[in-house]
């Protein structure tokens, strides 16, 4: 499993003194509020930077990092994602998973069919949908408690109803 979990991904400047625009990436954007100390990856570790103000507007949370005074620190930081230890992450309810532990694993029916591994994950309105590629191609395998049967995240391992992805299913008549 991933040691740190991704919470908001850079997307811009705001304004000249060093404030960044951020896409939260958790469903509840005042978790902000709680986070006194973000990470940026330089390679292949992460840099703590304490955050020294934060505001909302609509969906996106503005942020001010110590130590990034102008636009021109922080337009390095575009496109960039911020992230929290796992042991700083919030309680999920049951059968509720983070994306980051989904992304990779492997994706198999109950019959034991191979249909890859989870490329990504859309978020819709009603449900998540896992984006499967394998030797099949790519297959959207709704995130539905009647199609994911079950989830393992230590053995990576995902198994799904084939019978509920009749027609989404590239052999399927």
């Amino acid at each position: 499993m991933l040691q740190y979990l991704s919470v908001g991904y850079i997307l811009k400047p705001q304004g000249i003194k060093g404030e960044i625009k951020v896409e939260p990436l958790t469903d509840y954007i005042e978790r902000f509020d709680e986070l006194d100390t973000l990470y940026i990856k330089e390679g292949d570790q992460c840099q703590p930077v304490n955050v020294i103000a934060r505001r909302y507007r609509g969906n996106h949370v503005f942020l001010r990092l110590e130590g990034y005074k102008d636009i021109n620190q922080v337009e390095e930081l575009r496109g960039e994602y911020l992230w929290i230890p796992r042991e700083e992450a919030r309680e999920l309810p049951e059968d509720t998973f983070f994306i980051a532990d989904i992304v990779g694993c492997a994706v198999y029916t109950q019959e034991g069919q191979d249909l890859g591994r989870v490329d990504s994950v859309i978020h819709t309105g009603s449900n998540d949908v896992y984006i499967t590629k394998g030797s099949m191609g790519e297959i959207l395998i709704p995130g539905l408690k009647k199609v994911v049967l079950d989830v393992d995240i230590q053995s990576r391992k995902i198994t799904v109803a084939a019978q509920e992805l009749e027609g989404l299913l590239p052999n399927a008549d």
